[in-house]
């Protein structure tokens, strides 16, 4: 029997009426280029590989891999990839013209620098399903001043809709967690609302701004942000990172990029 290891931040999912209705939030189709993240005991892979057939899948931890394969040897074809998700290259399995449909019970250790990896994808993705600490997830779909908006907030917001599903007890797990835990679904935007002229310019304002998000804007973008471009911008400079919207991020960030080329 394998015990939960919690450097790897395991807690599997054990109720079968989460799990089942997890499965019907996926709804998942054979023909689909599906990709579990974080498979542990094969809780979730195995539903979904009866459902589909085909399912690749990452785990890191390599005494559940022959287990895994054991259990859903009869349920399909199961591709099991033995690797560090936050290394992991998305791309790299893209072998046709399908969009990933990505899933999984995030590991609540690293789930938002993968979210931010993930995020670096969204060209290939069709949708994301995650499982998440229920405060990871509500900072995923915050709106601006409100508690939990931040960084990750604006990041994903940029690139994807998020949309809070239902939550899961703590007694659904084993061994229980701490946090209560939230499903939420992240489905990239064919037609961006809003678009950053320079993709990694607008990461660059977002992370200062929130880095600092206690000054006003004029001070924690002062390294990007000068006077002139302050004056040809309708967002006050007085305010605090936690009051603009995505689109307002994007907009001093094309006046940086408008600024640059002039002078160049």
């Amino acid at each position: 029997m394998h015990i939960p290891r919690k450097r790897f931040g395991q807690h599997f999912l054990r109720d079968e009426a989460v799990i089942r209705r997890i499965v019907a939030a996926l709804d998942a189709k054979p023909g689909q280029h599906l990709v579990e993240i974080g498979s542990g005991q094969g809780a979730l892979t195995l539903p979904v590989l009866k459902q589909v057939h085909h399912l690749e899948a990452i785990e890191l931890d390599r005494e559940l891999i022959p287990l895994l394969s054991e259990r859903c040897e009869r349920a399909g074809n199961l591709i099991l990839h033995e690797a560090d998700v936050l290394d992991f290259d998305f791309a790299g399995i893209r072998t046709d013209d399908r969009f990933l449909r990505i899933f999984g019970n995030l590991p609540y250790n690293i789930s938002t620098p993968l979210i931010f990896h993930l995020i670096a994808f969204a060209d290939i993705i069709e949708d994301m399903l995650f499982m998440l600490q229920k405060e990871v997830a509500e900072r995923l779909a915050a709106g601006a001043d409100t508690e939990h908006y931040g960084r990750l907030s604006v990041m994903v917001q940029y690139h994807c809709q998020a949309e809070l599903l239902f939550d899961v007890p703590r007694r659904a797990f084993h061994p229980p967690p701490q946090v209560e835990s939230t499903i939420v679904r992240l489905v990239p935007h064919e037609h961006y609302p809003c678009k950053a002229s320079d993709e990694r310019l607008f990461a660059t304002v977002v992370k200062q701004a929130f880095g600092q998000r206690r000054k006003t804007l004029r001070n924690s973008l002062k390294e990007v942000v000068d006077d002139e471009i302050w004056e040809s911008l309708s967002i006050r400079s007085d305010l605090r990172a936690e009051k603009l919207t995505v689109r307002e991020f994007v907009d001093i960030s094309n006046a940086v990029t408008d600024a640059l080329n002039r002078r160049a």
